[in-house]
């Protein structure tokens, strides 16, 4: 089993910064991948950040580019997103999700956390 537990959420003002935390735990695990998708209030959940770890490659959302930065700490098992000058339109609910190797060939199999509110508001 794995678990993924997040922090780091609340309220900003727009043009500020916050950093979301997830911390990964559970039993032999290797990750194969962690990410941040966010889902507004009436709207799909989308991708707003990835970490391969294979190569240590990365990916963003085109709204977050240059923006928010992914990054991962392996001695901690923790992941974080660090996101710099907040718009409005970032406020959604954050999921921090991770794609665990299940030791059969390739696969993987999806664990998600519970998900952490951001809002940037005056």
């Amino acid at each position: 089993q794995v678990h993924l537990v997040e922090s780091g959420g609340g309220l900003v003002q727009p043009g500020g910064s916050l950093t979301l935390a997830c911390a990964v735990s559970g039993t032999r695990f290797t990750i194969k991948s962690i990410g941040w998708y966010r889902q507004a209030a009436g709207k799909q959940r989308g991708l707003v950040a990835l970490f391969n770890s294979i190569g240590s490659t990365t990916d963003y959302a085109d709204s977050v580019k240059g923006r928010f930065t992914i990054s991962r700490d392996n001695a901690k098992n923790t992941a974080y997103v660090q996101m710099n000058d907040l718009k409005p339109e970032d406020t959604a609910v954050y999921y921090c999700h991770a794609a665990v190797y299940t030791g059969i060939r390739s696969s993987a199999d999806d664990y998600w956390g519970q998900g952490t509110q951001v809002t940037v508001s005056s």
